[in-house]
């Protein structure tokens, strides 16, 4: 009976040991990221002492969620570098491992500057670190079929791009700019296949391979897209609305500025009620051109930007401190990551203006 259960052991670990070596080769490399950014980028944990204007608890957010909203955004502008290379270029022009380090080697020195301002608590870091395997392996498997078949099928095509091409170019592009605002699971991938699809062929091969190709992507994507959306749904959902005060603006121009409800006079001023994410930079911008004074987002007095600047070129400013700079995935350009404290964002906002080169984002919590 033991040599049976023996023999059976041995059966079941031959057919098994090859599965396990495979998850280990993959899983591994994907993790030593995550395991150097908890071993390695982490600093003194300092709480902190700044007393609130906003006294809602649910409307306070931690002061360290500025920094750890950047590795989210930095996917966002791997988009956006994606969409800038197909204007002019193809997919395997583009850098995907130089994207995957730029996470990771950002996500270190934020993770760092987020333990001055009171830490990350678990769930922070581990969605933080869920993100980044994810478009770790995303961007390496992406690299590996582009810079493999759709090389080949590109240079069989030649310098023209075929419809498919430039189909899979504006929809990188609507793409790029539906994550400024929307969740990734949101976006209706399955249209956009019937979008290339309906393209017409003009190069056999090229057009073929895109359509099977990218089509799968697209497939992939909208798959693991219902089950997230619907793992999201069971759960408590985030809260779309930040809660900032405001001086220096009359009520009635806050009223009349899109988006933007006013709670009630606060410090001075007004506590308003905006969107977060990319209309809330803008709405920041507005009340900055205006005239008017942030003098409190969330219950915090520190907040992270992002500006856009030309590569290697010195941009001296006299508020705000660069906590990491970096090169832009898909542009001739440098981006900036300043962390400003909130009574002198609306000077910041005024001194550097949205656009490119100029003011990228705005960090909620």
């Amino acid at each position: 009976m033991i040599r049976r259960l023996n023999r059976w052991r041995k059966a079941i670990w031959r057919i098994a040991k090859w599965p396990v070596r495979i998850a280990c080769v993959v899983l591994i490399p994907l993790l030593i990221p995550v395991a150097y950014v908890e071993l390695a980028c982490r600093g003194d944990a300092t709480e902190q002492t700044y007393p609130p204007l906003i006294t809602d608890a649910a409307f306070q957010r931690r002061e360290a969620n500025t920094y750890l909203t950047y590795p989210e955004w930095h996917i966002v502008y791997a988009y956006d570098g994606l969409a800038e290379t197909l204007k002019n270029g193809d997919e395997h022009a583009f850098d995907y491992f130089w994207s995957v380090a730029g996470f990771w080697r950002s996500t270190c020195a934020l993770m760092r500057v987020a333990d001055a301002h009171g830490g990350a608590d678990f769930d922070t870091r581990s969605m933080i670190h869920t993100i980044g395997i994810s478009f770790t392996a995303e961007m390496a498997v992406k690299a590996a079929y582009e810079e493999t078949i759709g090389r080949t099928t590109a240079w069989l095509r030649g310098r023209d791009k075929t419809a498919e091409d430039r189909a899979i170019a504006a929809i990188a592009i609507d793409y790029a700019a539906f994550l400024r605002q929307t969740p990734w699971y949101q976006y209706p991938f399955t249209s956009k296949i019937g979008e290339l699809w309906s393209a017409p062929n003009g190069d056999f091969f090229r057009g073929l391979e895109r359509r099977f190709g990218i089509g799968m992507e697209f497939a992939a994507k909208a798959a693991y897209a219902r089950a997230i959306g619907g793992a999201v749904a069971a759960t408590a959902p985030a809260k779309l609305t930040v809660r900032s005060v405001v001086t220096g603006i009359r009520e009635v121009r806050l009223r009349g500025i899109p988006d933007v409800t006013v709670i009630g006079g606060r410090g001075g001023g007004f506590e308003i009620e905006t969107p977060r994410y990319d209309l809330f930079t803008r709405i920041l911008v507005e009340i900055a051109t205006h005239g008017g004074t942030i003098q409190e987002i969330a219950g915090n007095d520190d907040i992270m930007v992002t500006l856009t600047v030309p590569g290697g070129a010195d941009i001296p400013l006299q508020r705000g401190t660069v906590l990491h700079r970096m090169k832009r995935d898909g542009f001739r350009s440098d981006r900036l990551i300043v962390e400003v404290k909130v009574p002198a964002l609306a000077a910041f906002l005024r001194d550097h203006p949205l656009g490119d080169p100029g003011l990228e984002h705005v960090f909620d919590y």
